[in-house]
């Protein structure tokens, strides 16, 4: 993958902590790089985390956390959150809501493993101050995230989310926001050069167990993603995003 520029528009990305203490449970393993042009780009780290601690941590959420699953309002009609789900924040930040649900906000001190969680992926991002975390738990295949971008106000105009992954390896798909239909006179080389692009507009990458994926720049503005299901997929996944509340 060719070298790319880590200064994205409007604001500084940084690149992964490259001088991580020798003792510590993540790893400076190999990170793929996408740029998904106009200022949003995805890093990913498949071997984030070692493998033992992984696990210790994995039986630690799938065990201790007050997981519950949400009825939540999607296109009018109400159904069950297709996902266990689980919130903590710091003290004094606005809200969350989605899909008019409200969860409850746990605190870091209630789940100090978490905290763990946070300072090593704050160690491998220089300069984040993640305030937030919505944790999932996918129990089978069928479990899933519909497509979706995370661009609440509260958390701002360029969020970084970084996303670390525990258990069964899942495929995280990304796509280009629909934009406005080509008038009706567009040429013929102007349709099917805006269907070349759309076809390229698509991204997947495979979670593995202990990685980290972070989104950031205007990914969530002019991208959406989505974990689909999968029958074949017969084990829990965890997933915890971390995220900073501005508002």
């Amino acid at each position: 993958m060719p070298a790319m520029s880590f200064r994205l528009r409007g604001f500084e990305a940084t690149e992964l902590n490259p001088n991580l203490d020798a003792n510590s449970c993540e790893k400076r393993g190999k990170q793929s790089i996408t740029d998904l042009g106009d200022g949003s780009e995805v890093v990913y780290v498949p071997k984030f985390l070692s493998a033992e601690r992984a696990w210790d941590w994995f039986d630690y959420l799938d065990k201790e956390i007050p997981w519950t699953r949400p009825l939540i309002h999607v296109f009018g009609r109400s159904c069950l959150q297709p996902r266990d789900t689980c919130y903590v924040a710091s003290e004094g930040l606005t809200a969350l809501k989605y899909s008019g649900y409200q969860p409850h906000a746990y605190t870091w001190d209630e789940y100090p493993v978490l905290r763990d969680i946070l300072q090593a992926v704050h160690d491998a991002l220089p300069g984040t101050r993640f305030n937030s975390l919505l944790l999932n738990r996918y129990k089978c295949g069928s479990d899933y995230v519909a497509w979706h971008s995370d661009d609440e106000k509260v958390y701002g105009s360029t969020p970084k989310i970084a996303s670390v992954s525990f258990g069964c390896e899942r495929e995280f798909l990304l796509k280009k926001k629909p934009v406005k239909k080509e008038a009706s006179n567009a040429s013929e080389e102007q349709r099917h050069k805006r269907l070349k692009i759309s076809c390229q507009d698509r991204h997947s990458f495979l979670l593995k167990h202990g990685s980290l994926l972070v989104m950031r720049g205007y990914t969530q503005r002019d991208w959406i993603h989505s974990v689909p299901k999968r029958a074949k997929s017969g084990s829990v996944r965890i997933n915890l995003t971390f995220r900073q509340i501005v508002m």
